[in-house]
């Protein structure tokens, strides 16, 4: 691996060789610029509407991969909608209001990592291209779809404000067919932070073989390194949710079997980059020495 500085002032990196075109990720160019992903840290500022919810703890547990226990509350879940702005270091993307900010939606799972608490993201969508290779770069599961989510306002008649009886709505569309509905109605104001909004998310970094080998494609269990975290008051309240045929079965599996409360907040975080649990290779990999996080190691949210 070869690294440098682009015209742009980013770190570039590519394969090892003797010069050529260079990039964070494809495309690469000769100056880096190109790339469609840029370094991290990544900054995230959002508006989340989330609800609550239990789902058939077997149909959980085989969502999670080994290294990942179901937890101290099996059968946790939630919904959760968000609209991200978000930028680089540098901030060059907040002048590009149309790169920089995105809709998504993603299923959280309760789970543990040996003893700890964590969330598992079995499922997510997103409706722009960056954030979607973002994902995988992270071993997120995202997808595009359509995602459209009412937010605060606070001037005029034309929406809810954070106030009780204020109602916050979210919909997910993944190849023209309504797959979720959410509805937050809050009440209150609590301290209380949504509990999976409020762990590490743990996943799963596998990319296809494009060039066979003998071992197969090598997975590992992952965690991203989150700072700067911030929550805004948060407004709690009633909430409903419905899931919709499309996506196929496994999907319909972590239908909701019990609705719990739902929350509307701001959210904000800094991604750093990833950290290693579990390198499920290790074992028929004698030469490999990093292994899985050892149990000093903190995680961040």
């Amino acid at each position: 691996m070869t690294t440098g500085i682009g015209t742009n002032g980013r770190p570039t990196a590519t394969g090892s060789g003797n010069g050529g075109p260079v990039g964070y990720s494809l495309p690469l160019s000769p100056t880096g610029e190109s790339a469609m992903l840029t370094p991290p840290p990544w900054h995230f500022s959002g508006e989340v509407v989330m609800v609550e919810y239990r789902v058939d703890p077997d149909a959980a547990r085989r969502f999670l991969p080994p290294g990942l226990e179901p937890g101290a509350d099996p059968g946790a879940a939630a919904a959760v909608f968000a609209t991200w702005q978000w930028c680089s270091q540098d901030g060059a993307e907040l002048a590009e209001p149309g790169r920089c900010q995105f809709g998504e939606f993603l299923i959280l799972l309760g789970c543990e990592f040996e003893g700890r608490p964590m969330a598992r993201c079995p499922y997510a969508w997103v409706d722009q291209a960056v954030p979607m290779m973002r994902g995988w770069v992270q071993g997120m599961p995202k997808q595009f779809g359509v995602i459209h989510q009412s937010r605060p306002v606070t001037v005029g008649r034309a929406g809810s404000r954070l106030a009780p009886g204020g109602r916050f709505d979210g919909a997910l569309s993944v190849h023209g067919r309504r797959v979720v509905e959410a509805t937050v109605t809050v009440e209150r104001q609590t301290d209380r932070r949504p509990v999976l909004h409020d762990v590490p998310l743990a996943h799963t970094l596998m990319f296809p073989e494009w060039v066979p080998t003998a071992a197969g494609p090598r997975a590992r269990l992952v965690a991203s390194e989150v700072g700067d975290v911030e929550f805004s008051p948060i407004w709690t309240g009633s909430g409903d949710l419905a899931f919709f045929d499309g996506p196929g079965g496994d999907f319909e599996t972590l239908t909701p079997l019990e609705v719990g409360n739902g929350h509307v907040f701001s959210y904000g975080e800094t991604l750093h980059g990833g950290r290693l649990l579990d390198d499920y290779s290790r074992a028929n990999d004698s030469s490999d020495d990093n292994g899985g996080a050892s149990a000093e190691d903190p995680l961040h949210s």
